[in-house]
């Protein structure tokens, strides 16, 4: 009965999504205010130093945060932290932010993963009481990327989400076969999931795409184009069987700012609503960072599955949609390299308290900071 119900509830997504039904979907009214910023001390906890945080997710029943270090095991074993807010006045932004205990990746055979071998990078917290997190792998060292489904409470891996081919960095067959896969600490920076069931039994959404676009995707030099092509993976992850794809699609980064040494998406985050997300751009540049909040909607977006290069004229591919939601810049504030993203609880307006957080690449220049904003219209 469980794989009936889950063939069906397959099919039923299926027909959710296709160009009929999706392009009726226009871009919710959303709203974005800046509450406040806190900062994290440098410290250290259970013997790990705190920093690299990279991913970061909400439990709505335990009212706690689960923030992912991009400790690739050199500094400590691979790890995420429990996180909780000194909150007296939810009007406001929280006065601290509290490390409450650190949880140890382990693999498959239950040993801490290796020095270098991992470059853990998002989570996101299931139903069923694990968090999926995803790793850009390293391709210098032919390290694949992957995403893998971990016990919340002992960090035991459980099983491994399946990626195309085209997103690993295999080197080609002959000679002749162009090169393809995902570009060197470029990949999956995000990791989102879409729950709308009512018990851990019941399927979910899971959304990834990678910070900048696949080897074969690549603009050409001679391109007038100037916005970079992403392939965004959208899962169903059912109670029996692997997660099975239902689409990828092409999202269009913004056009890098002048100077720009680094640009790309670095978070991305599911609404309640269904087909519609947030993501996080970023950019490095010599006058420092610069980050775009935007909504996106799943709409009549074209499948890119069977789509071998996106690297040239989009004229048959319509993107996923996007519109600006917040420049942070306009916040007149220091911004450091901003990475995580969730939505926590429910503020007593009935708006959402979106958080971000910035990854300190464990560098005594920078901070690990806390963005506290109020999401309306959600």
């Amino acid at each position: 009965m469980k794989r009936f119900l889950a063939l069906l509830f397959c099919c039923l997504t299926l027909t959710a999504c296709s160009p009929s039904v999706a392009q009726e979907r226009q871009f919710l009214d959303l709203s974005v205010s800046f509450l406040g910023e806190v900062q994290l001390p440098k410290q250290e906890v259970e013997g790990t130093p705190v920093g690299g945080i990279s991913g970061i997710t909400f439990d709505r029943q335990t009212q706690k945060y689960y923030a992912l270090s991009d400790d690739r095991s050199n500094l400590a074993p691979a790890r995420f932290y429990t996180l909780s807010l000194d909150w007296p006045n939810p009007e406001q932004a929280p006065d601290a932010v509290i490390i409450e205990q650190v949880t140890t990746l382990k693999d498959a055979n239950g040993a801490e993963f290796a020095p270098g071998s991992l470059d853990p990078e998002a989570i996101a917290l299931s139903p069923r009481g694990s968090v999926f997190i995803s790793s850009e792998g390293d391709v210098k060292h032919k390290i694949a990327p992957w995403i893998k489904e971990f016990d919340l409470a002992t960090g035991q891996e459980h099983s491994t989400v399946r990626l195309p081919a085209r997103f690993l960095p295999e080197s080609p067959i002959r000679e002749e076969d162009p090169p393809h896969g995902i570009q060197n600490n470029l990949a999956f920076e995000s990791l989102t999931l879409n729950w709308t069931g009512l018990s851990a039994e019941d399927p979910f959404r899971l959304f990834t795409v990678p910070e900048a676009p696949l080897v074969q995707d690549r603009i050409p030099a001679e391109s007038e184009e100037n916005q970079g092509r992403l392939r965004l993976l959208h899962y169903v992850v059912n109670p029996v069987g692997d997660p099975v794809i239902v689409s990828e699609n092409a999202y269009l980064l913004e056009p890098p700012p002048q100077l720009a040494l680094s640009h790309g998406l670095s978070e991305l985050l599911a609404l309640d609503t269904e087909g519609y997300l947030l993501s996080l751009e970023r950019s490095f540049s010599l006058s420092g960072i610069t980050a775009r909040l935007f909504q996106v909607v799943a709409g009549n977006a074209t499948d890119t599955s069977r789509i071998a290069i996106l690297g040239g004229p989009l004229s048959t591919v319509t993107p996923l949609k996007k519109q600006l939601l917040l420049d942070l810049t306009d916040l007149e504030i220091y911004l450091d390299n901003l990475e995580a993203m969730t939505l926590g609880p429910q503020l007593p307006d009935g708006s959402r308290l979106l958080v971000l957080v910035s990854d300190d690449n464990f560098d005594k220049q920078q901070v690990t900071q806390f963005l506290f904003f109020r999401l309306a219209g959600v």
